[in-house]
């Protein structure tokens, strides 16, 4: 079944224009992106797709990703100068871009960053319109979520109880999981969880100090009206 729309959905949120898919929605992907890494970005590489390739000037989608990197949110005016801040930002960028490929969606972004620390990460992204958008990569693993929730997304050895000890480390906190999604490649596994409250730097430790986790990362949900990305 596809997913329905809200009124929301159909009126747009609140953003710097023109567009809630070219612009807004792609704001956010670039905004999961820096959440994933998780520390200071200094490199990007940038590729788009379809018809975010062949429009991303006119409809600014390259100051948005860019705006998203720096922790702008869709609503914030920086977005129109994020290229000049984020020179003076120390962030490096790359655009490539890919106009026909049938195997994303037409408004698809996907960004390699590289952060201070040495951290890097790879996600794709796809905006549906109306600023939702949903993360169909991470790692090159598959997924499938709209960072509208609460979302911890871990990779980890893939055996017997690494779901249950996970999930046993939310429970202790008082979260309850809504939704989880496990994708597989080899010998490792991808676990993306949607919980109902915000996760806690103390839940994120525990299933971070599991020898057989690789990466955990918290995703927040960005509330229109936020500015600048804090971890």
């Amino acid at each position: 079944m596809s997913e329905q729309p809200s009124i929301f959905d159909i009126l747009g949120p609140i953003m710097i224009g023109p567009s809630s898919s070219h612009t807004a929605g792609a704001s956010r992907i670039g905004y999961i992106a820096r959440q994933l890494l998780n520390e200071k970005p200094v490199r990007a590489v940038i590729t788009l797709y379809n018809s975010f390739a062949k429009t991303h000037k006119g409809h600014g989608t390259d100051r948005a990703i860019v705006g998203g990197i720096l922790g702008f949110g869709p609503d914030d005016p920086r977005i129109r100068q994020s290229f000049e801040i984020g020179k003076e930002e120390g962030l490096e960028w790359e655009f490539k871009f890919v106009g026909d490929s049938a195997r994303f969606h037409s408004n698809t972004a996907k960004i390699r960053l590289e952060g201070a620390g040495g951290g890097k990460v790879e996600i794709t992204g796809a905006s549906l319109g109306g600023g939702r958008i949903k993360i169909q990569e991470i790692e090159g693993f598959r997924v499938d979520f709209t960072a509208s929730m609460h979302t911890l997304v871990v990779i980890a050895d893939d055996i017997p109880g690494s779901i249950r000890n996970i999930s046993g480390a939310i429970a202790d906190r008082g979260s309850n999981i809504a939704n989880m999604y496990v994708s597989r490649s080899e010998k490792l596994a991808n676990m993306v969880i949607e919980v109902d409250q915000p996760i806690d730097k103390e839940t994120l430790k525990k299933i971070e100090s599991f020898p057989w986790v690789k990466f955990a990362r918290r995703v927040e949900p960005m509330v229109d009206g936020s500015s600048r990305y804090e971890k």
